[in-house]
């Protein structure tokens, strides 16, 4: 693993927001440890791979990922 990367989801509104979240980004990265607090729209992936790669599941999965 490497340093956590965050971003800031301004688009992701509740519980079901973070799981389709979190399952994009275990999709990419299985392994991956994601941190998901909806209120403050704030994701927080421990992965071995690179942010572009996170951040590209993310939006795939239909949400705006913002490195914070």
């Amino acid at each position: 693993m490497s340093t956590p990367v965050t971003f800031t989801v301004n688009d992701m509104t509740c519980n079901h927001c973070a799981g389709v979240i979190t399952k994009a980004v275990k999709d990419v990265d299985a392994d991956a440890r994601v941190d998901i607090t909806v209120a403050d729209k704030r994701v927080v992936i421990d992965s071995s791979l690179p942010a572009q790669s996170l951040a590209e599941a993310i939006e795939e999965a239909g949400y705006t990922p913002v490195a914070a």
